[in-house]
């Protein structure tokens, strides 16, 4: 059950049935931690670094319900994937054990710089 078709049987649900409909809770912060493991797994189509230490996720809430959203850029508009990355971010995402939905917003604001790179990242680029 998706965490949205939760919440509108909660809204159809009294108090007591909403106790026993509610998902389990998960450990929010190794389900982060996995997350994050499988975002490093996921290469920028232009440059050799992982999208998590390349700097392209703004913001990653992981909720106890296991939905998982993400905030993410791409080093430029013209990127060729630019239209299906965030779709396979989505569902690499969901392929966590634990998740239960995830979504990904495509942003563009602020736009990436290279100083948005992780010390790894900017390393394995001979950039220190």
């Amino acid at each position: 059950m998706s965490v949205f078709d939760w919440l509108k049987k909660a809204e159809q649900l009294g108090e007591q049935e909403l106790a026993q409909a509610r998902p389990p809770a998960t450990d929010v912060q190794a389900l982060e931690q996995q997350v994050i493991q499988v975002l490093r797994t996921i290469y920028d189509p232009e440059i050799p670094v992982n999208i998590y230490d390349l700097g392209l996720i703004y913001a990653l809430d992981v909720q106890a319900s296991g939905a998982v959203m993400l905030r993410m850029t791409l080093t430029s508009a013209a990127c060729p994937v630019a239209q299906t990355f965030p779709d396979t971010v989505e569902c690499a995402v969901n392929g966590v054990p634990g998740v239960t939905e995830a979504r990904v917003e495509l942003v563009w604001e602020p736009p990436w710089t290279r100083e948005m790179m992780s010390e790894a990242a900017r390393l394995e680029l001979g950039m220190l």
